[in-house]
């Protein structure tokens, strides 16, 4: 039953986290119809996050599987707290990514320090 409760904290964490975003104007909508077009269009070669696609997807793997590096009935609080960070991780890695794609995908070039919002480089 934890295990059940803190998978639902994670996705509730990652929810908001996707709804709130990072600043862009990329809407929560527009990030869930670029999810499925990324992924295509990594897969067929034009787009270029095949690596990170993978870690995200890794990532969300290791959170939903019962197996856990660092279990919760032995270390209580460093057992939840390796799956927040996890989460966390995923959350960011899914805004900027999006975000990415996004941008390549109307072909707006992306400085090498990441995506610029308001004016400045992220």
């Amino acid at each position: 039953m934890g295990r059940t409760l803190r998978r639902t904290a994670a996705f509730t964490a990652l929810w908001k986290a996707l709804i709130t975003g990072n600043g862009s104007n990329a809407s929560l909508a527009d990030r869930l119809g670029a999810m499925p077009r990324m992924v295509l269009a990594t897969l067929r070669g034009k787009y270029d996050g095949l690596g990170r696609i993978m870690a995200i997807t890794a990532a969300t793997l290791y959170v939903v599987s019962p197996v856990d590096m660092v279990p919760e009935a032995f270390l209580l609080v460093l057992g939840l707290a390796d799956d927040v960070i996890i989460v966390s991780w995923i959350a960011g890695a899914l805004i900027s990514e999006t975000d990415r794609f996004l941008m390549w995908e109307n072909g707006v070039k992306t400085p090498v320090g990441g995506p610029i919002i308001d004016g400045d480089v992220a």
